[in-house]
């Protein structure tokens, strides 16, 4: 393995360590219960967290590395429990560079009824692009939980899925992305279930929903500004009154 190869997999045991306490941070996780990975770039290989270690004890130097099989080829603890399933993802959508799985109070409760999260929210058609869908009940231990998990998220915006009678997968970009999402989809599901509690929730419209979903996706927060010497466009001024 090179220098850099080396360096950017010490870089991403630390990343995927820390961002094991967001999870605690948000509330999203209890006792060692939840996991987060990462895909390697460029390598058929994941970091993951190992099975039944307290959150306080988890650092860069025992996170697991294992293949995209699920087996672990560094590290001396076993891998968490749901392995598997964060491997059958990784090797069935290969834009996916981050899992994460929670059993987050409220997003988990739905998922005890079964049940999709309706987008009554801005914030929702913002990150997940409509409802929050359920996945099948699936045992823990083996690939099957992956497959739900890919099999309800493939052709659909959200990057959650709430797996029945289990708790929340949640996928993006990095494991970065699959922390944030599995933040937003507890504050979702937290306050779809007060709005319920209290009455009927208003429903969106399929058009006001989409043009959120494009606004956050495309426009929302800041963007690289161009070279110095780049031949911008010249805006002209707004007219007056």
């Amino acid at each position: 393995m090179s220098v850099e190869s080396t360096l950017e997999l010490t870089e991403l045991r630390e990343t995927v360590a820390r961002l094991h306490g967001e999870l605690t941070r948000y509330g999203l996780v209890a006792w060692t219960a939840g996991n987060v990975s990462a895909r390697v770039p460029g390598r058929d290989l994941m970091v993951i967290k190992p099975s039944g270690v307290d959150y306080d004890d988890l650092s860069a130097d025992n996170m697991v590395l294992c293949d995209l099989d699920g087996v672990p080829v560094e590290g001396e603890l076993s891998p968490s429990s749901d392995t598997a399933a964060h491997a059958y993802v990784y090797r069935a959508m290969p834009e996916v560079g981050g899992v994460v799985h929670t059993h987050s109070t409220y997003a988990t409760a739905w998922a005890a009824r079964g049940e999709s999260i309706p987008c009554h929210l801005t914030a929702q058609a913002d990150e997940f692009g409509g409802e929050i869908p359920v996945g099948p009940f699936a045992l823990i231990g083996g690939d099957d939980i992956g497959k739900g998990i890919v099999s309800t998220l493939t052709g659909h915006r959200s990057p959650a899925v709430l797996m029945q009678n289990h708790g929340v997968f949640t996928i993006g970009r990095n494991a970065r992305a699959a922390v944030k999402a599995a933040v937003m989809c507890e504050d979702v599901a937290r306050t779809a279930h007060l709005a319920r509690a209290l009455g009927q929730p208003v429903p969106m419209a399929q058009a006001h929903i989409d043009a959120l979903y494009d606004r956050y996706q495309n426009v929302y927060g800041q963007r690289p500004s161009p070279p110095a010497n780049s031949s911008r466009p010249r805006v002209a001024p707004a007219p007056r009154d």
